[in-house]
């Protein structure tokens, strides 16, 4: 891992996005920037215009060919002001990077996933590099809601670039997933400018990475959305309508993309584990989320689906005392923290090989405190 260059609040990382890699940069002060990759620029534009009042640089970069080159640069120019007519700005300077895709034919994948920081940095951070501690590669980090405490401020955006870098210095894929803390306080109508989305701003999306195709999905709120927590700037409801008709469509292709004959594991990432019956207030949706998941287990057929939200780490399975709606296969869940206790944070070390994963759940200093073998 490189020396983080002084403007940069965190190294770049690498988060995969349908069929593109979305590139984000959090700096410290104002600047222009844009990613090489080969003979190619990819630039943190608006209709042409290159950003430079927000502090989280994103770079749209297609998947195929950072695979292919396994290299990426940062380039940036500081912004020293910004007029109508010649603007002052600083030279080019470079951050180089290398790139490790997962390869199509690999059988074992080492996973790290994490939930529930809430403005944790430096203990998730230490519990994320459990496979390098045992000698393994890291292949897949999945970052899976509620990383910041809310969204009542853009800086708690960066914890979230922060952790990614921490862990993977910018060389491996990320995964991201929205929680239902993320839509919370007067920055979150921004989040999407500061979190990988499809480049239509969407939350939901699919994802593959070599042998593994994935779906994030994104429950939002988990309470009604006239509930006095929110104020009445919520619609929830609405949103999760039109995510259950981009679900259909995704399952009624005529060759949807998960049945493509090189796919060994798919997943489901989503936050809140949605087929788990809740108490008032938080018991909405069930019509929905069985519906959800009847597409899944019947169309897409998923191996996992690894989720955080409850604060505890488990498996559970089909049929199981909390399948309530119909799970479409073993959910991991795999998040632990307590209140005002920053240094406790356990995750989830997930190895994929062949037809079965093994689960850890594992702490910030290293330690298993629980595992199980899950058949897929």
């Amino acid at each position: 891992m490189l020396q983080k260059p002084e403007i940069f609040a965190a190294l770049p990382t690498v988060y995969a996005v349908g069929s593109d890699y979305v590139i984000i940069v959090p700096v410290n002060e104002p600047c222009l920037m844009w990613v090489g990759v080969g003979n190619e620029e990819y630039y943190d534009d608006s209709n042409g215009i290159l950003r430079s009042s927000r502090l989280t640089h994103k770079m749209t970069v297609p998947m195929e060919q950072l695979d292919r080159e396994r290299r990426y640069t940062v380039r940036w120019r500081s912004m020293i002001e910004r007029k109508p007519y010649r603007s002052v700005v600083g030279e080019i300077e470079e951050y180089e990077s290398a790139f490790r895709p997962i390869a199509p034919q690999s059988e074992k994948i080492n996973i790290y996933h994490i939930a529930d920081a809430h403005n944790r940095v430096e203990a998730p951070v230490s519990a994320g590099k459990y496979f390098e501690r045992i000698g393994e590669p890291l292949d897949l980090l999945i970052l899976n809601g509620d990383i910041p405490n809310h969204s009542g401020d853009i800086a708690y955006f960066e914890a979230i670039h922060k952790i990614a870098a921490g862990i993977t210095g910018g060389e491996i894929p990320v995964v991201f997933s929205r929680g239902n803390h993320d839509t919370r306080g007067v920055c979150a109508e921004l989040i999407a400018d500061y979190t990988p989305t499809t480049e239509s701003g969407l939350s939901y999306y699919t994802f593959r990475l070599g042998p593994v195709w994935g779906v994030v999905l994104d429950c939002a709120e988990d309470k009604p959305d006239d509930h006095e927590e929110y104020g009445h700037t919520i619609c929830c409801a609405d949103f999760r309508r039109r995510e259950t008709r981009w679900l259909e469509s995704l399952c009624g292709a005529d060759e949807p993309e998960y049945s493509d004959g090189e796919i060994k594991y798919k997943l489901v990432v989503v936050h809140n584990p949605f087929t788990e019956k809740r108490k008032p207030p938080f018991d909405i949706e069930e019509e929905t989320f069985s519906h959800w998941a009847e597409l899944l287990r019947d169309k897409v057929k998923p191996h996992l689906m690894i989720c955080g939200h409850i604060h505890r780490c488990y498996v559970s399975y089909p049929g199981g005392d909390r399948d309530a709606f119909g799970q479409p296969c073993p959910i991991i869940t795999a998040s632990r923290v307590e209140k005002g206790n920053d240094g406790l944070f356990v995750g989830g070390a997930i190895t994929l090989d062949g037809n079965s994963a093994e689960v850890r759940f594992t702490d910030a200093d290293g330690n298993v405190i629980g595992e199980e073998t899950v058949k897929l």
